[in-house]
């Protein structure tokens, strides 16, 4: 055991990931809160977590040897949240999106730095065996300079309920473009986070009266409620650097199969690494490949990098690379600064969609 203890607010769909990277290196989770007190009855007593509560406040309150906190609720209380524990001296580990916007980042980015502690958020998709492999690749030279990039997580129907916090705007601070961050996020790390320019997006609204586009994840429609969020949006970035990147995010679009990927063209090879869903749509029919495209003696040359599978997508492995990172056994997988420019350019597709024109991303 680490000695590290860990608390978990928010028993949904992700506690299981958190619960279960945190055990892996080493942690204890000792507390879990959640406003559903039997959600979290049911969650911590499967798993033996001794104390439980209603919020983050009465954790912090009850269980005051914690040295983490974990954030797992919808996206409009991430920012409260994660700055409550910082202020209280826990390094925070939260899902993503980090925030609703930039400015809210910038907040939490600012706590982190006072408090000392740190701050790492659930970009999972990092930790995938696949990206840990082409990140070596990439670190060792034998791509070179990535110039341009796409960056896809298309849903032919993937909608996440109708009328619940995913399709409510105040509560989630969009549909698709902030939901599925991951793989802008990972061509990002692939590219080396550099600074962004300009951006040209546009978004659409098609299928989100239609549930025939409900897609298998996220929670049970609410009669009544709201549905102001995007399906799709398409959109293309440049950096002061001279590279390229083009974005493309949907939970409901005209597609022949979901597709979740990055693809690359450097100045020695290309790469592309994906995952195909099966039918079902869930993680664990999926498949996973990563190649690299380049040239050797005059001849064209694939070379597919086999990894081991694992269905859960990275979320294990982040959270405990989380651990890890506090631990002083490893680097972490993402920083707040990364978070920062992230939702900056998720800003910028905002933006530009609505001013139908190309903006500056400062």
């Amino acid at each position: 055991m680490s000695g590290i203890k860990a608390g978990i607010v928010g028993a949904g769909g992700m506690a299981r990931y958190h619960y279960e990277g945190f055990i892996r290196a080493g942690a204890e989770v000792i507390a879990m809160a959640d406003t559903d007190t039997e959600r979290a009855k049911t969650f911590g007593e499967k798993r033996g977590i001794k104390h439980l509560y209603p919020g983050l406040t009465e954790m912090l309150q009850g269980s005051p040897d914690l040295d983490l906190v974990s954030v797992i609720t919808p996206n409009k209380f991430h920012k409260p949240l994660v700055i409550e524990a910082l202020e209280k001296g826990k390094h925070v580990y939260c899902e993503k999106p980090p925030a609703l916007n930039a400015g809210e980042m910038q907040e939490m980015l600012a706590a982190s730095k006072k408090a000392g502690k740190r701050l790492m958020f659930d970009f999972n998709n990092r930790a995938r065996p696949e990206s840990q492999a082409m990140i070596r690749y990439i670190r060792d030279g034998r791509v070179g300079t990535i110039n341009s990039a796409q960056a896809a997580w298309i849903r032919r129907a993937g909608i996440p309920g109708f009328g619940g916090w995913f399709t409510t705007k105040a509560l989630s601070g969009g549909g698709p473009v902030i939901d599925l961050p991951h793989m802008l996020d990972l061509a990002l790390y692939f590219m080396g986070f550099p600074e962004p320019d300009q951006l040209l997006a546009v978004t659409y609204y098609d299928f989100m009266d239609n549930k025939t586009f409900k897609g298998p994840w996220g929670i049970p429609d609410a009669a009544g409620g709201i549905t102001d969020v995007e399906s799709s949006c398409h959109a293309m970035l440049t950096f002061k650097t001279g590279q390229s990147l083009q974005i493309r995010s949907s939970w409901a679009e005209m597609n022949e199969r979901e597709v979740v990927s990055v693809t690359f063209q450097g100045s020695k090879a290309g790469g592309k690494l994906e995952r195909l869903f099966g039918i079902d749509g869930l993680d664990e029919t999926s498949i996973d490949t990563c190649c690299l495209f380049t040239e050797e003696y005059g001849n064209q040359v694939d070379l597919r990098i086999k990894t081991e599978k694992d269905e859960t997508m990275g979320r294990v492995a982040n959270a405990a690379n989380f651990i890890d990172s506090i631990a002083g056994k490893a680097e972490p997988y993402n920083t707040p600064g990364e978070a920062l420019i992230l939702m900056k350019i998720i800003d910028a597709m905002y933006e530009s969609a609505a001013a139908r024109k190309p903006v500056a991303i400062r």
